[in-house]
C-alpha cells in the first residue's frame, strides 16, 4: 500500500518528495518524484517537442510506480492541468 504524507506544505509519497503533479478529469493522478532527463518526443505527428521524463506514481486504473512523459500528459490539455505546488500537498487519492 502507498503511503502518503504530508508536513503541511510538501506532499511525499513512500518517503519521497513530490517535485509535480498533474490531475485529470477523470481522476488520474502523476506525481513526478525525480526527473530523469531530457529528450525530443514525436507522437507521430512529425513534430518532435521539447520533453521531461519523470518517475514517479500514477494513479490511474492501477496504482503503480513508473516513468512518464511530460508532454504526453500536456498533450491531453484540457482534461489533464498541473496541480499547483500549494495543493500537492491535498491531492491524489488516499487510501
Amino acid at each position: 500500500m502507498t503511503k502518503f504524507e504530508t508536513d503541511g506544505k510538501n506532499l511525499y509519497i513512500d518517503g519521497k518528495k513530490v517535485l509535480r503533479g498533474w490531475e485529470s478529469w477523470n481522476g488520474w493522478y502523476w506525481f513526478a518524484v525525480e526527473k530523469v532527463g531530457e529528450q525530443m518526443s514525436d507522437f507521430g505527428d512529425g513534430k518532435p517537442v521539447k520533453d521531461t521524463i519523470y518517475f514517479g506514481l500514477v494513479q490511474g486504473f492501477e496504482e503503480e510506480w513508473g516513468y512518464f512523459s511530460q508532454a504526453e500528459i500536456e498533450r491531453l490539455r484540457p482534461k489533464t492541468w498541473e496541480i499547483p505546488k500549494k495543493n500537492l500537498a491535498y491531492s491524489g487519492r488516499r487510501n
